[in-house]
This record gives structure tokens, C-alpha cells and sequence, in this order.
């Protein structure tokens, strides 16, 4: 099972979309986490209070880790086995959209992207809050900090091109993970095409209404 999930292309489709679905998952969980921030800023302090050093969020925190490693290492994998075999055709898709999907033709460049906004992200909250309560110090107020890193309009503009680039990541994503158990044919195609975006949609507007209401009322 172990080398059918590392050596065949249909095993390393069936990681990248496992752990992608789980991905997806946490996407939405964290979304609607900071999302709260809006609402109640005592009820987003109290949520990073509960998902600080315990011993539940610390696993939390290293499956979401090795999730993230796995779905990238895969991803690159596939990448380079694609290019090798199709040229510059990077993803198998069985039903095409009339034009080009330049999402499907990028998902690497746009993973990289993603990668990079999480580092940075990593920096500005993880290692401020979960990181220095591991330490032993006082971690920073959750809602002071969302304040803080967007007063900067530089962080701001950052922040919603790393969205951008994870609603297209999303609208192929998505629905790629369903091609892959074999759902994607001309009956289901449209209808994972249209589900895909609405959760990208999701996603996108839910992380950037944070980041713009918070950058407004510091204004």
C-alpha cells in the first residue's frame, strides 16, 4: 500500500487529494475562527486562549504541519513527473473547460505563493502566540495582533494577494480532489466546477473581510 501511494502516479493523485480535503477543512475551520474577530473580540481572544500550548492543539498544530509538507512535496513530485511525460501539461484532466484553465496550468506557482504567505503568516501570529507560550512566555493578545499587523497597509496589500492566490488554488483544487476518485465526468464537472468556486469564494471573502476591517477601523 506504502509503495502504491509513493511510486504510482494514482497514489500520489489519492495523497494530494486526501490531503487536500483536509487542508480545505482546516482552511474553513481557521476562516471562520477569524472571522469571530469581527464579531467578538472576547470570543476570537478566548478561541486562541483554548488552541494555545495544550496538549490537543499542540497535535493539531503538527498534523496541519505534516499535511501541509506532504501536500506540497506531492504536489511538486507531480509536477515534475507531468512536465516529464506531457511537457508543459501539469495536471491530468479528464473534462477540459472551453478556454484555458489557468488555474489547473499553475497550481505549483500558485502553491508556492500560498507557501510563502503561510511563512510569513507563521511569523506574524503562530510564533507570537502558540510558539512563546511552548517557551514558557506570556503569548500576545490574538485580536491586538490582527489590529497591529494590519494598520500596515503593506500587510494588508500582501495578505490579499496571498488570498487571491488561494481562491484560484481553491477553484481547481477543489474539484480536482473529486476527479481524482473518478466524479469529474460531463455530468459532475460543471457541478464540482461550481461548488469549488463557491468555497473558494468563501474562503476568500471570509479571510479578507478580516484583514479590511480591521486595516479600516485603525483608519
Amino acid at each position: 500500500m506504502s509503495c502504491f501511494l509513493s511510486s504510482s502516479s494514482l497514489g500520489r493523485k489519492l495523497v494530494m487529494s486526501l490531503s487536500g480535503c483536509f487542508l480545505v477543512l482546516f482552511i474553513l475551520f481557521h476562516m471562520t475562527m477569524n472571522v469571530v474577530a469581527i464579531i467578538s473580540e472576547d470570543g476570537y481572544n478566548a478561541i486562541c486562549e483554548f488552541l494555545g500550548a495544550n496538549w490537543y492543539a499542540l497535535l493539531g498544530t503538527a498534523i496541519l504541519a505534516f499535511g501541509v509538507l506532504v501536500h506540497f512535496v506531492y504536489a511538486f513530485i507531480l509536477t515534475i513527473q507531468n512536465r516529464r511525460a506531457r511537457g508543459n501539461v501539469r495536471y491530468e484532466i479528464t473534462v477540459k473547460e472551453k478556454g484555458v484553465d489557468w488555474a489547473s496550468k499553475n497550481m505549483l506557482v500558485l502553491g508556492i505563493i500560498i507557501v510563502l504567505g503561510l511563512l510569513l503568516h507563521l511569523v506574524n501570529f503562530w510564533a507570537k502566540m502558540q510558539l512563546v507560550e511552548i517557551l514558557g512566555t506570556e503569548p500576545a493578545s490574538g485580536v491586538e495582533l490582527i489590529r497591529s499587523t494590519f494598520s500596515c497597509p503593506v500587510y494588508v496589500v500582501i495578505y490579499l494577494v496571498w488570498f487571491v492566490a488561494l481562491w484560484f488554488h481553491l477553484t481547481h483544487g477543489v474539484w480536482s480532489m473529486f476527479q481524482t476518485v473518478g466524479w469529474a465526468n460531463d455530468t459532475w464537472y460543471p457541478r464540482l466546477k461550481c461548488i469549488a468556486n463557491i468555497v473558494a469564494t468563501i474562503v476568500f471573502l471570509g479571510f479578507a473581510s478580516v484583514v479590511l476591517y480591521f486595516f479600516f477601523i485603525n483608519l
